[in-house]
């Protein structure tokens, strides 16, 4: 099969119609769909399970998905190395992140990143924790930035350790005048983002005997905040989220410390591309020099 029909392929998975595919590798749509058509005919069994909204991924279509897409990253990989040797700077890196890093991180890491490699395209997808993980493992971008624990087999570096703080109005005081515990919440309602009721936010709120009836959602970090601040419950963030929030409330540790430990996955090394590796180790040293 052509690149393209791989390349077609994996957009539709990703899109689940041939127009947005089409759209996205400036084509026209009956393109997309003669290329599909060419590589089910071939591999003799259908991809994908057309209907009026979209297309979704067969079974066996899904079986063969990361393979096709490490056949793309490897001649992506194919191509950069060439440059490499050529010695050209270029490339295209996928990044992944979750909304804290997205705005804390990523916009200094980037513009440190392209003062030495300013031929290389970067994109920027973010999603939650598990979001992430998946895409980097089916090999649709090539760096993500997640949460420990991880299952999948990939290559893991865990970054930073990142408090898990209790978000109050101005005029609430902890029992003990410091440290947020179980008589503190007893009656409370928890104001979060539905993606953050995970890991240890979720043993936080379990420790402290939090219910799901006592927890209602918010669509961000800063309508976290303006909810908290209006007297609508307590929050929970952590550091990290923090930085660039402000508002009149009050932010207090739990009695018992709760942590997550922020970690960047990537595909195996060999798998690599010379310009996502270099982007890995900018990200350690950035990391470890602000933190």
């Amino acid at each position: 099969m052509t690149e393209f029909a791989y390349q077609a392929f994996s957009e539709v998975a990703r899109q689940k119609t041939f127009v947005a595919a089409a759209k996205t590798l400036n084509v026209t749509p009956s393109a997309i769909s003669h290329s599909i058509a060419g590589f089910e005919n071939e591999l003799d069994f259908p991809l994908f399970i057309r209907n009026r909204t979209g297309v979704t991924l067969t079974p066996d279509g899904a079986k063969i998905l990361p393979i096709v897409q490490e056949i793309l990253n490897t001649e992506t990989k194919l191509h950069e190395e060439a440059d490499r040797i050529k010695g050209l700077n270029s490339g295209k890196i996928r990044l992944g992140a979750f909304s804290s890093v997205c705005i804390n991180w990523l916009p200094d890491i980037i513009r440190t990143f392209r003062q030495e490699h300013p031929q290389i395209d970067i994109s920027i997808e973010q999603g939650n924790f598990n979001r992430v993980t998946e895409q980097v493992r089916l090999g649709r971008i090539d760096i993500g930035f997640s949460a420990l624990p991880i299952a999948e087999n990939l290559n893991v570096v865990p970054l930073h350790e990142d408090q898990i703080y209790c978000i109050a109005p101005s005029d609430f005081v902890p029992h003990n005048g410091q440290t947020i515990t179980k008589e503190d919440v007893k009656n409370e309602r928890f104001i979060l983002q539905q993606i953050d009721y995970d890991r240890e936010t979720k043993r936080a709120l379990d420790a402290y005997n939090v219910s799901v009836n006592s927890i209602q959602y918010s669509i961000d970090d800063a309508s976290i905040i303006a909810m908290v601040e209006s007297g609508l419950g307590l929050g929970i963030l952590p550091e990290l989220a923090l930085q660039n929030l402000s508002g009149n409330v009050r932010v207090y540790p739990f009695s018992k410390s709760f942590k997550r430990t922020i970690a960047v996955v990537s595909q195996s090394e060999e798998k690599q591309t010379p310009s996502t590796h270099a982007f890995l180790q900018l990200v350690q040293r950035w990391v470890n020099v602000h933190y």
